[in-house]
C-alpha cells in the first residue's frame, strides 16, 4: 500500500513541472497573428473578418488571463443600430484560469458577450516555436445560425 501512494506521489510531482514549464511560457503577452474560423460540418476555413483582426491575449503570473479581439476597420458609432454592429466584431473576455494537459480552462468573470460571463471557456493550445496555436471548443455560429464553429487562432509574442 505505501507502495502505490509512493508511486501516485510521485506521479503527481512528476507532472507538476510541466505544468509550471507551460505557466511560465503562457505568462505574457501575445499578439494575433491569424484568427479563422471553422466550420464542424464541412471542416469550410476561412478568416473571421474579412478585413482582417487585430487583438491581444495577457497571460500573468497570478493564473488571470484576458483578451481583446476586434475587427480592423471599425468606425466610431453614430447610432444605436451601428454600436450594436460594433459588438458583433469583436471578443473580449477575462478570468481566472488553470492548465489540464493540452487546454486552459478560463472561468469567465466579465465579458462582452454575457452569456459568457460565469462560464467555462475551453481552449486547447501548442506552442509552436514562437508561436502560441489555440483552437476553442465547438460552439454555435454568431454569424451562421444552425451551425457549429471553432476558432483557430495563432499567437506571437508582442505588445
Amino acid at each position: 500500500m505505501s507502495r502505490i501512494i509512493a508511486v501516485l506521489l510521485w506521479a503527481l510531482f512528476l507532472g507538476q513541472p510541466a505544468f509550471a514549464d507551460d505557466q511560465a511560457k503562457l505568462t505574457g503577452i501575445w499578439k494575433l497573428a491569424e484568427f479563422d474560423i471553422e466550420f464542424q460540418d464541412n471542416g469550410e476555413r476561412r478568416p473571421i473578418y474579412k478585413a482582417g483582426t487585430s487583438g491581444y491575449l495577457i497571460f500573468t503570473p497570478e493564473k488571470r488571463m484576458m483578451t481583446v479581439i476586434a475587427a480592423n476597420g471599425r468606425k466610431p458609432a453614430k447610432s444605436d443600430q451601428e454600436a450594436a454592429a460594433l459588438l458583433r466584431t469583436m471578443f473580449a473576455y477575462s478570468g481566472t484560469y488553470r492548465l489540464e494537459g493540452d487546454k486552459w480552462i478560463t472561468k469567465v468573470d466579465v465579458s462582452w458577450n454575457e452569456a459568457w460571463t460565469g462560464t467555462d471557456q475551453v481552449r486547447f493550445y501548442k506552442f509552436d516555436g514562437p508561436r502560441l496555436a489555440v483552437v476553442a471548443a465547438w460552439q454555435p455560429s454568431r454569424q451562421e445560425p444552425g451551425r457549429n464553429v471553432r476558432g483557430i487562432l495563432t499567437w506571437v509574442r508582442g505588445n
